[in-house]
């Protein structure tokens, strides 16, 4: 006969298997009703708005399409990638102030970003502070990666950028002679200035007006008129597609017929929309061109056009932007499958591992100091579209 304290022994065990019972029970009750794994977030901080917002906007769509095709197949152990973009306004305290929330208060592992390169230096700061990975997209500043073992690209830099302009405007446009018109408030456009004129001497050429203007000015009468007197065959400007496309129609009115020359700053629908016949004839250096023979930027540009649409309800035409996000948002996926964890310093390692990785804008691979080396396009502005003309492969290191 069962005596009183194994009695209440036993109804005790009971009560706690009925309890574990009832919460599996629950559990599956929550999985039946659609109960989704926590979401790993991913920050993205970008121009949205402003005067470059399209550099931001194709940036975003980019990395969101890569991200629901990540999450179409699974995501990363059967937990979906989720973005959150902040908008900066193409200025350098909001991109800090937009990377410092997604770092601190939506606790992203990983941030995605910037286009330009004054803002991923501001945005490299925070990142590097608080030992956050961060992969940007398209700056090509050499100072954006420098000293800051948290901070990579997926794009080429500006000495090679530089060294592109200059080769092209040598060896296919057969140009002696160069002026300048460079963003002098701009990283950027400093950076690739210095590097074009650098390359454009060693090839032989001549540099015969060096003229500086603001980011936002509208009147560029007075340096355009310098160039005009210099004899210059042919003018580059590393800048910004709403100051470049200006710069076209009014040299076209002051009777300048040389072409110009910019980077990958240029690389926005809005320069021909702006610019119109000025900016016909035009060359400037890319990521990627959207008629490469490429079967892979042939899918990218089929995938994007089904996703995104114009006004008119036209597939969209990927621009460099979107498949540098498209493809720094796989890089860190990459990254992301191969790391011990998703803490900062075993992602930063994943990353820094990155080698041989086939992407839209070709074969990425990151050198010593988290930069991608690969070759570069150049385009020109044909029917008021950038049209393939030259791909250049990286000098051989002496």
């Amino acid at each position: 006969m069962m005596n009183t304290l194994t009695r209440r022994n036993l109804l005790a065990r009971g009560a706690r298997v009925g309890a574990v019972a009832a919460l599996a029970l629950g559990l599956g009750a929550l999985a039946g009703m659609g109960h989704e794994p926590e979401p790993i977030l991913i920050g993205h901080y970008a121009s949205m708005t402003g005067k470059e917002a399209t550099f931001g906007q194709s940036t975003d769509n980019g990395i969101r399409l890569a991200i629901d095709e990540i999450n179409a197949k699974g995501g990363l152990n059967g937990r979906p990638l989720k973005v959150i973009t902040y908008d900066d306004k193409g200025e350098s305290r909001e991109a800090g102030n937009a990377v410092q929330r997604l770092v601190t208060s939506d606790k992203v592992v990983a941030v995605l970003g910037e286009v330009a390169s004054t803002l991923s230096l501001a945005g490299g700061q925070v990142c590097q502070q608080y030992g956050v990975p961060m992969i940007s997209p398209s700056s090509t500043n050499p100072r954006v990666t420098i000293g800051r073992d948290m901070v990579f690209r997926v794009c080429f830099i500006d000495p090679f950028q530089g060294y592109v302009g200059a080769k092209f405007a040598k060896d296919s446009l057969k140009a002696t002679k160069a002026a300048v018109l460079f963003d002098q408030t701009q990283a950027y456009s400093k950076g690739l200035r210095d590097e074009f004129e650098k390359h454009f001497k060693k090839m032989g050429g001549e540099i015969v007006a060096d003229q500086p203007y603001n980011g936002g000015d509208n009147d560029f009468s007075a340096q355009l008129s310098n160039v005009r007197s210099s004899g210059a065959e042919i003018i580059y400007v590393p800048g910004y597609y709403t100051e470049v496309a200006n710069i076209a129609l009014q040299a076209r009115k002051l009777g300048i017929k040389a072409p110009l020359l910019g980077g990958d700053g240029w690389d926005s629908e809005q320069l021909t929309k702006i610019g119109g016949e000025a900016i016909e004839g035009c060359y400037y250096s890319n990521h990627y061109a959207p008629d490469q023979a490429s079967d892979v930027v042939k899918e990218f540009v089929k995938k994007y056009g089904e996703k995104f649409k114009d006004a008119q309800g036209q597939p969209q035409i990927p621009d460099g932007l979107a498949a540098l996000g498209y493809d720094a948002a796989y890089v860190l996926f990459d990254a992301m499958k191969h790391a011990k964890s998703l803490e900062g310093q075993d992602l930063r390692a994943a990353i820094a591992a990155t080698k041989d990785f086939k992407g839209v804008t070709g074969s990425i691979s990151m050198d010593k100091n988290r930069d991608a080396k690969k070759a570069a396009v150049m385009v020109e502005i044909k029917g008021g579209k950038p049209v393939w003309r030259a791909t250049i492969e990286p000098p051989d290191e002496k």
